[in-house]
């Protein structure tokens, strides 16, 4: 995997932030878990409940310290969602991002949970 990275930006590798003083290309030759700096929520932008999904996700990758209680809270909040959302395309993308997590394969669940509070902010409109 081939990663470009412009100068000051920041790159989340294994709980590790690395940022680098000019632009640069990274090759990564074993599977890591990363997060590019545009992808990383703000806890203030975490401003609903899909959003909050997504911050706990993030904070899952990136500190590794807090994952058991990022797992417990990820669990917790997922369930009432499940709860909430009467959405099948939003339920259905939630139920995968729980698989995805459970798995370990956490961009994968940034992914799907970002898609999630996409479809719920802009929903599609109705066929006629």
């Amino acid at each position: 995997m081939q990663i470009s990275l412009k100068t000051g930006e920041r790159l989340f590798i294994n709980s590790a932030v690395i940022r680098v003083d000019r632009r640069v290309n990274l090759e990564l030759l074993n599977d890591v878990t990363f997060l590019l700096e545009s992808h990383v929520m703000q806890e203030a932008n975490a401003t609903t409940p899909l959003r909050q999904l997504y911050f706990v996700v993030q904070t899952t990758m990136i500190d590794r310290k807090s994952e058991l209680r990022a797992r417990e809270l990820f669990t917790k909040m997922l369930g009432d969602m499940l709860e909430t959302y009467q959405n099948v395309i939003v339920r259905s993308a939630l139920k995968h991002c729980h698989e995805a997590y459970s798995n370990g394969r956490y961009y994968e669940a940034l992914k799907l949970a970002r898609r999630c509070f996409m479809w719920v902010a802009c929903p599609a409109p109705l066929r006629r």
